[in-house]
């Protein structure tokens, strides 16, 4: 499925610097031109769920380029050697596109400090992997940008961070009630609501509740969905032919109560 722009609420600031590298994909001639270095890498920082891997899915479809997934966590093993090998295959696929977007989903699970009495060797070598290959697209003439995500932001190694890697870091924090709304819409786009549910008011009740990230919030749709499906078939069961199968603002109500 397709991931745009469009389906990604709540975090203007985040998409609006995104958006930037949207551009340098699209019309890279236009940086070379005057010299300007397109960004290696981007740092998605901030709390679980709030949309930083719907995020990064979007650039790649606004971008129309590829797209590579994985997580820190698939890099780590126990055999010195087998992340490094890892990451070299993950960087000569993507080298196998025109243009490509490498996203690495918790990467703190790989790039923690170094040094110390817990030092792993294998994280080590991993981590010296993943920057050499980063350093070896000079200039990124082949568009290739690494996307990462942490909400750990304050473990990560600092060779990792500087210019010339992870030029650009973008917090993607948790929505407010605006935000939330704008997320609550996009998940009920193709749910049928009924009249009466005012998502203003859900969204202010989520944040009271304390119910703010993008995930929480998809999950609230899908299961007021489904509880609104139950009361459906219940009805039925016992013939009320008036019942319909629009989700009732109770029904949100209930579901908020119950995860809270």
């Amino acid at each position: 499925m397709r991931i745009s722009f469009d389906d990604v609420a709540g975090i203007d600031g985040a998409r609006k610097e995104l958006e930037e590298v949207v551009d340098f994909l699209r019309h890279p001639a236009r940086y070379q031109a005057i010299g300007a270095k397109v960004p290696k890498g981007v740092m998605l920082c901030g709390p679980s769920g709030t949309g930083k891997t719907l995020l990064a899915r979007a650039v790649a479809s606004e971008a129309g380029v590829a797209f590579l997934f994985c997580s820190a966590s698939d890099f780590v093993e126990m055999l010195v050697g087998r992340g490094a090998a890892r990451v070299r295959d993950l960087f000569t696929q993507a080298s196998q596109y025109p243009q490509c977007i490498i996203f690495i989903d918790e990467i703190d699970a790989l790039a923690k400090a170094r040094g110390g009495f817990n030092s792993n060797d294998e994280r080590e070598q991993t981590l010296n992997q993943l920057l050499t290959e980063m350093d070896g697209f000079e200039g990124n003439v082949n568009g290739v940008i690494v996307i990462a995500a942490t909400n750990r932001p304050e473990v990560l190694d600092p060779a990792l961070c500087r210019p010339g890697r992870f030029d650009r870091h973008v917090y993607v924090g948790l929505p407010d009630a605006k935000g939330r709304e704008a997320i609550l819409e996009v998940h009920c786009r193709n749910v049928r609501l009924d009249s009466e549910v005012d998502l203003s008011v859900i969204a202010e009740e989520c944040g009271q509740l304390g119910q703010r990230s993008g995930a929480q919030l998809a999950s609230l749709v899908n299961e007021a969905a489904l509880l609104a499906h139950a009361h459906f078939e219940l009805a039925m069961n016992r013939a009320f032919e008036s019942q319909t199968r629009n989700i009732a603002g109770s029904s949100f109500e209930f579901t908020m109560e119950e995860v809270s």
